[in-house]
């Protein structure tokens, strides 16, 4: 992996990954994850429903807005990942969420490179969501759609692992095995990266999870919250 793939994988590039927990808290106040086991079967059930969605959207950004130049071109083409997107994020706390940290990443990536992808990613009304501008971050780092799958089920497993730790004050170190687990079921799943990558928007993922939806806007509703989702 190319170095400046290295730096998007990196805990400490300023992304907003560590204000999120991928529904860890929610998941936690109403007793759904209590500890170690709870928190792989939670986990697990993340990345084979929304955590492949979003890895599908990364992917496909990723090849498609590498590939268009033109910037009407982009524009149609960000605006229809946007709308397949929103449509496959019914909570509306959630969406609005995805949109804040997609802002807060390309905050930081627009700093590093400057390309027309960039650029109409970057325009989207409220911001883009996560999974997109994502996708554009590592097509502007010279990575490819593997590249961007990888990448979301990486943030997607140590969103939630860093969360549990701080949360459930778990044992980081077993955490660290079931982040390791966890990602070899990652791995399989990327061998769909290619097949994503040449989908049209509409003909994407829409492995939802009623339970994560659920869990979002009740998440919004809490009074005092560690994290922002």
């Amino acid at each position: 992996m190319d170095a400046a793939l290295l730096l998007l994988v990196d805990g400490r590039f300023p992304a907003g990954g560590h204000a999120y927990s991928a529904g860890v808290e929610a998941a936690a106040a109403v007793g759904d994850v209590v500890d170690t086991p709870t928190l792989e079967r939670y986990l697990l059930g993340r990345i084979a429903t929304t955590g492949r969605v979003d890895a599908a959207f990364a992917a496909n950004s990723c090849a498609r807005l590498q590939c268009a130049t033109d910037a009407d071109a982009l524009a149609v083409l960000v605006a229809n990942l946007d709308e397949e997107y929103s449509a496959r994020t019914p909570s509306p706390y959630l969406r609005h969420t995805s949109r804040r940290l997609g802002r807060q990443l390309l905050r930081a990536v627009t700093r590093i490179w400057t390309t027309p992808a960039i650029g109409a990613v970057s325009a989207v009304a409220g911001g883009a969501h996560q999974p997109i501008a994502l996708g554009a971050a590592v097509a502007a780092a010279g990575g490819d759609a593997n590249d961007a799958t990888a990448l979301s089920f990486h943030h997607l497993t140590a969103a939630v692992t860093s969360a549990a730790v701080r949360l459930l004050g778990l044992d980081p170190i077993e955490l660290a095995v079931v982040q390791e687990r966890v990602g070899r079921r990652c791995d399989g799943f990327r061998s769909d990266a290619t097949e994503w990558a040449s989908m049209a928007p509409a003909d994407l993922p829409a492995w939802g999870g009623s339970l994560t939806e659920i869990l979002g806007e009740h998440h919004g509703s809490l009074d005092a919250r560690m994290f922002v989702a």
